[in-house]
């Protein structure tokens, strides 16, 4: 994931975040084709629990 960035506006630890989200989605297959979108969905929304701004 060196120099990937999947998520804009988050942190290198919301980038594992999602990738981990993102795997263990798929391989449940409980949201099919929407594993990336709700990997992305979870990360923003516990970005912005933490009270950080968007890009900071």
């Amino acid at each position: 994931m060196p120099g990937k960035k999947h998520v804009s506006g988050v942190g290198d630890k919301e980038q594992r975040m999602y990738a981990h989200i993102k795997d263990s989605a798929k391989k449940s297959g409980k949201y099919g084709k929407r594993a990336e979108e709700v990997a992305a969905r979870t990360v923003m929304k516990h970005h912005k629990e933490e009270g950080h701004k968007k890009g900071k």
